[in-house]
């Protein structure tokens, strides 16, 4: 009997920890608004001797 008591009182706690799904969150509070930045003539610039950093080529890996 005294196992059944325990079974009990550790279903009492597990009810009592995982017993209910918790709150759901709202979509506007998992989101955040940021202005975006002016944009930069810079950075969208084409640069040919920083355009080879972006290519991939297996003869350039194996130095042929």
């Amino acid at each position: 009997m005294s196992s059944e008591l325990a079974k009990d009182a550790d279903a009492a706690i597990r009810h009592a920890r995982f017993g209910s799904l918790p709150e759901p969150i709202r979509f506007e509070d998992m989101t955040q608004e940021v202005p975006a930045g002016p944009s930069s003539v810079v950075n969208a610039a084409y640069d040919p001797e920083g355009s080879w950093q972006h290519y991939s080529c297996l003869a350039m890996d194996l130095g042929l």
